[in-house]
Formats: C-alpha cells, sequence, structure tokens
C-alpha cells in the first residue's frame, strides 16, 4: 500500500526537480530557478474573477454542513465540505507517520490556514497569467512516474487509483505546487541580489565556525511574525514560540508541537526539513546548532520573518573530496506562453538549428533570439555543474559531444543546446564561491517568501467563518 508519506515527497520531489527548483538562486539564466521574470509583488492586487467552490455532498455528512462556508477569501471560498476533506488528509497522513495528533480543533485552524494561503496564490497566479497547461502537467507527472520506476504515466496512475487515489485531485495537486513554485520564483528568487562582499563573509563565517563539511537533520517550528506588526503582534508571536518551546521541554512530540502551532509549510509534516548542509544554514542558525547535540532541541531564536525552534534529529559529516565532470555549454530558448505554443517554439528553434548547420553563428544567433537571461553572453552559460540546469536540459545535455547540437523541450520552452566541452575537477575556489551563493541565496529566498506571502494577505480580504459553522 503506498503511503501518504510517499505522495508528499513525490509533490516535493516534482518542486525540487520539475517545477522551478525553488532553494536555488539563479545563479545562472539556466539554473532550476528558471529564466528571470519581472513582477511587482507590492503592486495592488486586481479583483479576482468571482467562483464559487461547490464540492460534491458527501451522504456522510449533515445536509446542513455540505454548502457552510468556513472562509471567504476575496470572491472565493472554502467550505466546510473541504476543509473536512483536507483535515481527513492530514490525519491519515500523520497516523502513517506514527505522529500523535494534535487537538481537532487547532489541527482546523492550521488547514485553514494553509488553504487560504493557497487561494491566495492560486488567485495572483490568475490575475497574473502563471499557468500550467495540461501538457506541461503529463510532462512533470511522466518525469515523476520514472523517477519512481513506474515504466509509464498509465502504470502510475493505476497503481496510485489501486490505493485508494484520486488520480484527478492528485493531478491539480501537482499543478498547484508547480504554479506555487513559479510564483516564488517570478515574485522572489528572480529579484534576489547577492553581492560578493556577501559571500566572502558567509566563507569568512563558515571557517570560524567550523562548519565545513557539517550536514545536520533538522526539525523546525516557525512562528510567523506579520510584516509591520505592532509590538503586540511581536509580543504574542514570541510568547506562541515560547508556549512551544515549555512543551517541548516537558516531553511532548515535536512533530505533534510543530504539526499544532508551526506556520512553516512544513508544518503538517511534523516540521521536518531533513538534512541541510552547513552551507545552506544562516550562520544565526549554525551558532546555535554548533552546541548542540542530536536530539536536542533550541532556544526561540529570532529572524525577520518571526520566531523558529529547531530539533537536532542528527548530524554528519561530508569532508570527502568530490570530483565531478562539468559541461561548458551555450543555449538558445524559446519560451512557450499562450502566445507562442509548444509546437510554434519548436518550429522556430529547429528553424535556428538549421541556419547554424548551414553556417550561421552560434553566438549571433543567440543574441538574436534567445529569450533567456543569457542571450547578452552569446547564451553562454559557462561551465555547468550536475544538478544546476533541469533534468531534461541535463539529460539532453549530457548526451552531447563536444560540438554537437540538440534541441529539448522543458517547462520553459525549447532549448537548443550546444557543448562546447568538459573537463573533470574536484570543489575549487570558485565552486565553493557557488556554493555560497546557493547557502545565502536559499536563506534569503526563504525570507523573502515569508515577506511576499505576508503582503499577499495584507491585500486580501479574508472573512473567518468557522467557528460559526462548527
Amino acid at each position: 500500500m503506498m503511503r501518504i508519506k510517499i505522495l508528499m515527497m513525490w509533490c516535493a520531489l516534482l518542486t525540487a526537480q520539475i517545477a522551478y527548483g525553488a532553494n536555488t538562486p539563479p545563479a545562472k539564466a539556466m539554473t532550476k530557478s528558471g529564466p528571470a521574470q519581472s513582477s511587482n509583488p507590492g503592486a495592488e492586487l486586481a479583483p479576482p474573477p468571482t467562483k464559487v467552490i461547490r464540492s460534491t455532498p458527501d451522504p456522510q455528512h449533515k445536509v446542513a454542513n455540505i454548502d457552510s462556508v468556513v472562509a471567504v477569501v476575496n470572491d472565493d471560498v472554502i467550505t466546510r465540505y473541504e476543509l473536512d476533506n483536507r483535515v481527513r488528509e492530514v490525519v491519515r497522513q500523520l497516523q502513517k507517520q506514527d505522529t500523535p495528533l494534535p487537538a481537532v480543533d487547532v489541527l482546523e485552524k492550521q488547514m485553514l490556514e494553509r488553504m487560504i494561503t493557497d487561494m491566495l496564490q492560486e488567485q495572483y497566479a490568475r490575475e497574473n497569467g502563471v499557468r500550467v497547461d495540461d501538457t506541461q502537467l503529463n510532462l512533470a507527472i511522466t518525469r515523476i512516474a520514472q523517477q519512481n520506476n513506474f515504466p509509464s504515466s498509465a502504470e502510475f496512475r493505476a497503481k496510485l487509483e489501486a490505493d485508494g487515489v484520486d488520480y484527478k485531485k492528485f493531478r491539480e495537486e501537482i499543478r498547484g505546487e508547480i504554479i506555487s513554485t513559479r510564483l516564488r520564483e517570478r515574485e522572489v528568487e528572480s529579484k534576489l541580489i547577492i553581492s560578493e562582499g556577501e559571500v566572502d563573509n558567509y566563507l569568512a563565517n563558515k571557517a570560524r565556525i567550523g562548519s565545513a563539511g557539517a550536514e545536520f537533520h533538522l526539525a523546525h517550528i516557525l512562528v510567523v511574525v506579520p510584516e509591520q506588526a505592532s509590538a503586540e503582534k511581536i509580543q504574542a508571536a514570541r510568547e506562541r514560540a515560547e508556549q512551544a518551546l515549555s512543551k517541548l521541554k516537558g516531553g511532548a512530540d515535536f512533530a505533534q508541537v510543530a504539526a499544532g502551532i508551526s506556520d512553516a509549510k512544513d508544518a503538517l509534516k511534523g516540521g521536518d526539513l531533513g538534512w541541510r548542509s552547513g552551507d545552506s544554514i544562516p550562520p544565526l542558525f549554525m551558532n546555535e546548532l554548533q552546541n548542540m547535540q542530536p536530539g536536542q532541541t533550541s532556544a526561540v531564536l529570532r529572524s525577520p520573518s518571526g520566531f523558529h525552534i529547531f530539533r537536532l534529529v542528527e548530524k554528519r559529516s561530508s569532508n570527502a573530496p568530490v570530483v565531478i565532470t562539468q559541461t561548458h555549454a551555450r543555449h538558445i530558448l524559446i519560451k512557450t506562453s499562450e502566445i507562442v505554443p509548444e509546437a510554434e517554439a519548436k518550429k522556430r528553434i529547429m528553424e535556428i538549428k538549421q541556419r547554424i548547420e548551414a553556417g550561421a553563428d552560434f553566438a549571433e544567433q543567440a543574441k538574436r533570439y534567445s529569450q533567456d537571461g543569457s542571450a547578452q553572453q552569446s547564451g553562454d552559460l559557462d561551465w555547468v555543474s550536475p544538478g544546476q540546469t533541469v533534468p531534461e536540459f541535463e539529460e539532453a545535455m549530457n548526451k552531447l559531444q563536444p560540438g554537437q547540437m540538440a534541441a529539448v523541450q522543458s517547462q520553459f520552452g525549447w532549448h537548443l543546446i550546444q557543448v562546447l566541452e568538459r573537463r573533470n575537477t574536484d570543489v575549487s575556489v570558485q565552486q565553493k564561491r557557488q556554493q555560497a551563493r546557493v547557502a545565502i541565496g536559499t536563506f534569503k529566498s526563504d525570507e523573502l517568501y515569508q515577506d511576499w506571502l505576508r503582503q499577499l494577505r495584507d491585500r486580501a480580504f479574508i472573512e473567518y467563518r468557522l467557528e460559526e459553522n462548527k
């Protein structure tokens, strides 16, 4: 029986490898964060089109509760039926993880907040033309199936349905994950600026505290502080965090406390962050973690996004030298959109390929036609390390010998890739600086994303009706 936990891991894997690589800043034009886009997250939101969500009645529920509304979010609503379904799903997930359940009313409030945040992002995506069409969604699900050793999407679907998973609903959840990650890239990561001075300070601090090569398995509780919060709201958030810490010191299960209190997206997974390298953990938190032993819990830590509590689950070393194969490549990108469909983008890229094969200069064609940020560098991506590009791009690139070209499709559009040369190299100073940029970008991205979500909520009309519909 396929566990719900595994499905959650698939969704996380999709987010990391398919959508845009939300935790990787756009150091290069074709990193997982994708081509940079410009948008103003502080702009006023236009009213979204009116849509009332109606759910299919469940005969096991009382008729009075079928159409009751538990929250109004701008012009959309969340119904009691939808909330109950989501709560049941989370309860099954927590039970299969052997996580003690928080009180039902606490779990309901946590889930409702999550659903409101998801709905706000869906509305913003709809207003700003951020969408995932069925072709892109099918490509994503096919890759999930392959990564989990299913020969075809049909067999993957059959397995899900045999395990009681609604395939149509699963597809829409994946679509929502991709859209959410694309919004994060568009509104946050494409705007990240990391200076050389920040990199120098990061590396110096890393050497000072001796975190090189260390990896940490962490669990996390976050109590968010609203943007421009009053002193009273900040104090209230601090007290919530202190209450959570008090429960933990009293022997409460960390996963249960996280599920009931944490505002982080991973709260309903017990706050488990998995393994994080020392490079990706901000110095503020590393200073605390360095003095902790596995099983210990940190004090309440303050950051711009709110108050944090960490549990150090495990710690390990990863100092062994690693030799990697790097590829020097360049590319031309024709993006797909509502104006430029898949077929048209493919046609354009194949025409460019034919011109280059007939003698046209790749660099000139890239400057003239490429819609990626690398166009100004004649399409040159410099030396690309494994994992720096989206899977389709990397797979096609790795099959090419120096001097060869190939066209490939990704969620960004159609690419024409040319490999220039390859080399085997140990982690160099340049690579370490790039890793530092990724680590700094991960922290900044998390902070800015929370800020953006707070701004989204601040501009929204939200009316809670949970209490009156119990």
